[in-house]
């Protein structure tokens, strides 16, 4: 198995190279294996995280693209850059959402 721990020390997160890698499901339980096929559809019907999906939902869905970022120089503080940086892998985009967010929060509403 080609599996690796996260950096964190009491992390529960395993991440995998490919599905091929992950080892198998857990069996269900036997009371989840006897239960017929009509108690499976009552109980998803019940589950009110589980709502059916109406007719015709997908027929004018379009595929939004995310605007590509764009590579700049920022001159910024040293402090501020280990700060991020000690934060870990993908300190960029964080730097990134802290930035977008003080944007969101000053833009005029209008």
């Amino acid at each position: 198995m080609n599996a690796r721990r996260t950096k964190k020390k009491r992390s529960r997160l395993v991440k995998y190279e490919s599905l091929d890698d992950m080892p198998p499901a857990q069996r269900l339980s036997v009371a989840l294996r006897r239960m017929s096929d009509a108690e499976v559809a009552h109980r998803a019907a019940a589950d009110p995280d589980a709502g059916a999906i109406p007719p015709g939902f997908w027929d004018n869905a379009q595929v939004v693209y995310p605007e590509r970022k764009e590579q700049i120089t920022l001159r910024l503080d040293p402090e501020i850059i280990r700060w991020f940086k000690r934060t870990g892998k993908g300190y960029q985009s964080r730097m990134g959402a802290v930035l977008r967010s003080y944007v969101r929060s000053h833009r005029k509403t209008g």
